[in-house]
């Protein structure tokens, strides 16, 4: 969808002509430049922050690097004197120690690989169930409580299952392995191809909120999967091959020696949201506060043993996004400097935690270090830098999402800001309720859109590099972050220098979670 603000009357009445710009947020978004821009994020997406994962050093480092530059910029520190406001997290590590068949330790990555569980367990067998395909009716009369299934991980013959897609494969494994688990397994062992490399399964974390009365684990059976060749090893005792096995299909209990060992540790962590705040000029307007908001946190590296380049930089996401409040802020702090500041207070917030749920913003959604109820809009930005396939041929655009969403107001100003100053090609194809990507429950602007806070998301689409290590700084467009982020600026410049907030007069409507 493509929208375009015509300049009616009522409009020119409310917010200015749109082709009369104002010559003083003109001055200062040319402080908004392509050669601090680079300067930032050749740092904040290097390989010393190592991918900036939440919870881990690269993350505080970053941290660290964005309330270094507010100091220097001169913004305040709001938080109790300090630039950072703690997340109290929980960290939930999964760790499978070994596994041994017959005696035999295996290699992770070569002969088997793993979905994970939940728990601590040392599972240990002399028999395991057969159990063929794994169908609802081969599983119907089978008691597998406490035991070890052995399952055939490929379409059964004469369904329809396209194994040549990769997500329909996945889809229909994760499916087969819920049904054995549904039955009380101990351990699941899939016969299936084995994929080398990723350590994932092996080893994972998962970050959340930490919780006053959190839940206790609920244990989950191992699940794995292995070569064909394990499986002869596996069924050794019993005499058996597994071609032989998978011939019959047939429900059959058979002896072998299976020790499977893994744990889970739960243990408090902690990352930062970092706050720099510019005060307001104006003794009736100081008290309300416009939010810009990026996500500096990132997807971290690749696990130990990945061959090649580990480091996920992620330039794009979003480290453009975080040096795009780093650019307004000094455009800001400098007409502040030169008594030209802004009416109303200005909280510049640096989010961790977006790749894990959007922690950071939900925490300070809840805590609030300025009144939510104050806080007039949060222009939020997520990914500048770049071009979608959908855009090669576009000289220069963004997709903005959500401006229209609780305010008119809002939206007409995010236009005319666009239409006034930088005139991009405005794409709303992800400001529809219906677009499957679900974009705009998917950035930190919804923990302020979810509590009645007006919002506008800034965003250059999903590309090739997305959530990869090549998303890389030699592959951003900078002259275009540079204008997408002065577009950001002049809106905030409306904003903050208005005599009215933007007044919250859409329902909203959009469905109550974002999954």
């Amino acid at each position: 969808m493509r929208k375009t603000l015509l300049c009616s009357a009522a409009l020119v009445a409310a917010l200015g002509a749109c082709a009369q710009k104002n010559t003083t947020a003109v001055k200062y978004a040319q402080y908004i430049t392509v050669a601090d821009a680079k300067k930032h994020l050749s740092i904040i997406a290097s390989d010393a922050f190592e991918g900036r994962e939440t919870g881990k050093p690269g993350a505080d480092k970053a941290a660290a690097y964005l309330a270094g530059e507010f100091k220097k910029m001169g913004l305040q520190a709001p938080v109790n004197g300090s630039y950072f406001l703690d997340i109290p997290l929980t960290n939930t590590a999964f760790t499978l120690k070994s596994v041994t068949l017959n005696g035999t330790t295996l290699t992770y990555g070569k002969d088997y690989t793993s979905m994970g569980g939940t728990g601590t367990q040392t599972v240990k067998a002399s028999e395991v169930v057969f159990v063929g395909y794994g169908t609802e009716a081969e599983l119907a009369n089978v008691d597998l409580t406490g035991k070890v299934a052995l399952v055939i991980a490929e379409p059964k013959p004469g369904t329809t299952v396209d194994n040549s897609n990769p997500r329909a494969a996945m889809m229909a494994f994760t499916r087969l392995v819920q049904g054995i688990r549904a039955k009380n397994a101990a351990l699941v062992l899939a016969v299936g191809t084995v994929t080398q490399g990723s350590m994932a399964g092996k080893q994972s974390e998962r970050i959340t909120l930490k919780q006053a009365n959190p839940r206790p684990i609920t244990p989950r059976p191992l699940a794995l999967t292995i070569t064909s060749a394990v499986a002869d090893q596996l069924l050794k005792a019993s005499g058996k091959t597994y071609e032989q096995l998978k011939a019959t299909t047939a429900i059959q209990t058979v002896k072998a020696d299976v020790t499977a060992d893994y744990e889970t540790v739960v243990k408090d962590a902690k990352a930062v949201d970092v706050l720099g705040f510019l005060p307001g000029s104006d003794a009736k307007l100081k008290e309300e506060v416009l939010v810009f908001s990026a996500h500096y946190d990132h997807i971290g590296m690749e696990p130990e043993g990945t061959p090649g380049d580990r480091i996920n930089n992620g330039a794009d996401d979003d480290g453009s996004g975080t040096t795009g409040i780093l650019e307004i802020a000094r455009a800001f702090t400098q007409a502040k400097k030169d008594g030209k500041g802004p009416r109303r207070s200005i909280l510049f917030l640096g989010n961790v935690g977006e790749e894990k749920g959007l922690l950071g913003s939900e925490y300070y959604s809840e805590h609030p270090v300025f009144p939510l109820a104050n806080t007039i809009t949060d222009l939020n930005i997520d990914m500048i830098g770049r071009r979608d396939p959908a855009h090669e041929k576009t000289p220069d655009y963004c997709y903005l999402i959500g401006s229209d969403k609780l305010s008119t107001t809002l939206h007409k100003i995010s236009e005319n800001a666009n239409n006034t100053y930088t005139k991009l090609a405005v794409d709303y194809k992800y400001n529809d309720p219906k677009d499957p990507e679900r974009i705009y429950y998917r950035s930190d602007h919804y923990n302020f859109a979810k509590h009645d806070v007006p919002i506008v998301f800034y965003f250059d689409g999903v590309h090739a590099d997305y959530h990869r290590v090549s998303d890389e700084v030699d592959k951003i467009d900078f002259p275009l972050l540079v204008k997408r982020a002065q577009l950001v600026f002049y809106t905030g410049w409306d904003l903050a220098n208005r005599d009215e907030r933007p007044v919250v007069d859409v329902k909203n409507d959009m469905p109550a979670n974002r999954n």
